[in-house]
């Protein structure tokens, strides 16, 4: 059975640091805090790397404050999973030297970008995110696409570009729409991730909306992943809301439990699995963490 590891998203998010449910006073600062987590936790997943390309430093920091076989999972930056980005967020190097190359100043779509300045952002993410699989602390990049990415043809070949990119790292593909893993749409999916060694995001998250992704326990590649993001129906696909409200949701046991085996047979098949609690309300993730590690002890 390969080993099973629990943790949660984003260990400094800013509604658990006001709970006070997981650091004690005197944990301050952010590498306080991550030595702090990684005593108790063995992967966390990393957001922030969604919304800026991490910077050399940043990584520095992670591998000085935690311990040998810790797991960092970090999500690709927006720009590549196809969601609009600010020009902003682009890293300042890349803005000054192609900043003319670039259409407009606002939000844009790796679809409106030059190819020189897409290789040259792929590029700098992947030297970002060497020096984690280097040390043996990358678990996986998540590639987390949006809503509007649908199985077509086109989304297939994007996928393939994504590993062509970043395949010297493992990989791991998350849906935002049902259709992907459909009655219809299931076995199309998985047969193409388990040809490209891809690993299935496997989630737990409310039903009942376009967006609501089926929750199966499929393995698909050496490892796999499962991210549970609450079953708050009421704030899902409402707009305005705070993700601190969005995914507010503090499962039962009973809850967990239904998953245990599920999990249990997917350690069966591969390598690791990694369960991240991304319900992120306060302690919500911390404390169903360590009910579910408990769990599956």
């Amino acid at each position: 059975m390969g080993r099973i590891l629990v943790g949660i998203s984003s260990w400094t998010e800013e509604s658990l640091l006001k709970s006070g449910g997981l650091y004690p006073p005197d944990v301050k600062s952010p590498a306080d805090m991550l030595r702090y987590y990684a005593l108790h936790f063995p992967v966390t997943e990393v957001d922030s790397s969604y919304y800026a390309m991490p910077s050399r430093r940043s990584v520095a920091l992670w591998l000085e404050n935690t311990p040998p076989g810790f797991v960092f999972n970090v999500k690709a930056f927006s720009l590549f999973t196809q969601h609009p980005t600010n020009f902003n967020s682009l890293p300042r190097v890349v803005r000054s030297q192609f900043g003319d190359l670039i259409p407009h100043r606002g939000r844009v779509y790796v679809q409106q970008l030059p190819e020189q300045v897409v290789d040259e952002l792929w590029s700098r993410f992947d030297d970002a995110v060497q020096p984690l699989a280097t040390a043996g602390k990358l678990g996986a990049i998540l590639f987390q696409f949006p809503p509007w990415f649908h199985p077509r043809q086109e989304n297939f070949d994007y996928i393939v570009k994504c590993k062509e990119k970043l395949g010297k790292y493992r990989l791991a593909v998350e849906f935002r729409t049902a259709s992907w893993l459909s009655e219809e749409g299931r076995e199309r999916t998985l047969a193409f991730l388990r040809e490209h060694g891809l690993a299935l995001v496997c989630v737990d998250e409310p039903q009942g909306f376009k967006s609501s992704v089926p929750p199966v326990a499929e393995v698909t590649a050496s490892f796999g992943i499962l991210r549970f993001h609450g079953r708050n129906a009421e704030n899902w696909e409402r707009k305005g809301v705070p993700t601190t409200e969005k995914f507010s949701y503090l499962y039962s046991e009973e809850e967990l439990r239904d998953w245990v085996p599920k999990i249990k047979r997917m350690a069966e098949e591969t390598e690791e699995v990694h369960v991240i609690f991304k319900n992120k309300h306060e302690d919500f993730p911390i404390r169903n963490a360590l009910q579910m590690r408990q769990m599956l002890a």
